[in-house]
């Protein structure tokens, strides 16, 4: 366990130690005024993680920031608030969405956000016209735009800052190492900060994201209901489709998910099959659409845009909805052959409804078991990825299997984590005390993990 804390902490240490950074100053008073006008109160774990971040803007190292929260926990404004520090320190910001949909959607919140403040926002994704691309960059290099809301359009070479301060990825999973990088890159020594809605284990936490110090944000914005699951088997489905309809005519709409695209030999049902036996249900009066991978993005994105414009009622996916956009006028979801997906995924899928004041319901279609029945009691995604973690044990979250360093002989990280706190803490302050003499360069950070090895 101190071997493998040891690299961990090693990686952290190297991210940081040529990283010295100036300081970003600015007036807390401004801070405070910009956080008195959010319309909505801020939970306790949204202001931790506020405070935590302004300690890192104004450290000389650079800020390597994870925001891990569960769905609907309000992260984005924590990212907000990090861009108006920046702004107000003079440096300018990014924030890069895995999608189209997503990153207008990052637009339009924060664009209302600041509405009372002189930050100047701009969007900048694959479908934006050349002219106003043009524009853009202009605007960019020359300082004239603070924040930068994009997809993955905002890597590109043509894309040059005046003064990057800060670079935010959402859903940070969904980009690649080399992307994430070439953002980083177009700073100085931009500060890094990244939001994930993968709520993780704290013994996870240490191991998974063990180079990068992390805000957890487990309290949900007042005002949010609890969606209600509810369990049924497949001979219910004719109730369930009168439950559909109740939504439907009170004005709502309704996620259908499936996890196949197509027909097979299995039994499970595919969204194709779905998607018209609902119409046939509704005798194709109520507009129902279909979501799934095969689809183009430019498909995918006119499909999403029509349902959360209220045009598409019924919307049937497979889990590409799983993270994503809010339609906040969704009140159900729900989900066929439930118990064949993971614990994760059916709560990623969940938290795409009630983000609202509504009341909404997830109906998990399938055979009762004990995943099932998690998600029945709880809304709550740290306790569910704990439950999860118990059912698959060690090397396997959320059945991505962890190599390597992940399975030990003898210790388990869950049962020993007071060890491994332990042995997180003594690497630490073994680094610390030999960085001097020790890790001034590679090969004899090499010749340490070969001692430490032969201790084995």
């Amino acid at each position: 366990l101190f071997s493998f804390m040891f690299k961990i902490n090693y990686l952290k240490f190297i991210k940081t130690k040529d990283c010295n950074k100036e300081p970003k100053i600015f007036d807390v008073s401004k801070l405070q005024d910009f956080l008195g006008s959010i319309p909505f109160e801020l939970t306790n774990d949204q202001k931790k993680a506020i405070v935590e971040i302004e300690k890192d803007l104004k450290s000389t190292s650079r800020m390597n920031r994870l925001i891990c929260g569960d769905v609907g926990s309000g992260k984005t404004i924590v990212g907000v608030v990090a861009s108006y520090m920046v702004y107000l320190s003079d440096y300018q910001s990014s924030l890069m969405a895995p999608t189209e949909v997503l990153a207008v959607q990052h637009y339009e919140n924060i664009k209302n956000l600041l509405i009372d403040t002189d930050m100047k926002v701009e969007l900048l994704v694959g479908s934006t016209k050349k002219k106003d691309k043009e524009r853009i960059y202009e605007k960019l290099e020359n300082g004239e735009i603070d924040l930068l809301i994009g997809t993955h359009a905002i890597i590109s070479d043509k894309v040059k800052f005046k003064n990057l301060g800060l670079v935010i990825t959402d859903e940070q999973h969904r980009f690649g190492v080399n992307q994430r990088n070439s953002l980083r890159n177009k700073g100085e020594i931009p500060d890094i900060l990244y939001m994930s809605a993968t709520p993780i284990p704290r013994t996870y936490a240490l191991t998974i994201y063990g180079d990068m110090d992390i805000s957890l944000i487990k309290t949900k914005p007042s005002g949010r209901k609890e969606v209600k699951t509810i369990i049924k088997s497949e001979s219910e489905i004719k109730e369930v489709l009168y439950m559909m309809l109740e939504e439907i005519k009170k004005g709502h709409q309704v996620y259908v998910v499936s996890p196949l695209i197509e027909d097979n030999a299995s039994a499970l049902s595919s969204a194709l099959e779905l998607e018209k036996k609902i119409k046939m249900a509704f005798s194709n009066k109520i507009k129902v659409g279909l979501l799934h991978g095969k689809l183009s993005n430019d498909e995918k994105e006119n499909i999403m845009n029509d349902f959360k414009n209220g045009d598409i009622k019924v919307l049937v996916s497979t889990t590409v909805i799983e993270v994503g956009v809010d339609v906040e006028n969704a009140t159900m979801m729900v989900i066929f052959n439930a118990d064949r997906f993971g614990l994760a995924t059916l709560h990623q899928l969940r938290g795409r409804i009630g983000r609202n004041d509504l009341d909404c319901s997830c109906i998990l279609i399938g055979k009762l078991n004990q995943r099932l029945k998690v998600l029945e009691e709880s809304n709550d995604g740290f306790y569910i990825t704990e439950k999860d973690y118990e059912m698959r044990k060690e090397g396997d979250l959320f059945g991505v299997k962890q190599s390597g360093d992940m399975t030990f002989k003898i210790a388990d990280i869950k049962r020993d984590f007071k060890i491994l706190l332990k042995a997180k803490e003594d690497s630490n302050e073994f680094i610390e005390k030999n960085k001097e003499n020790y890790f001034k360069n590679d090969e004899k950070y090499y010749k340490i993990i070969n001692e430490i090895k032969s201790l084995d």
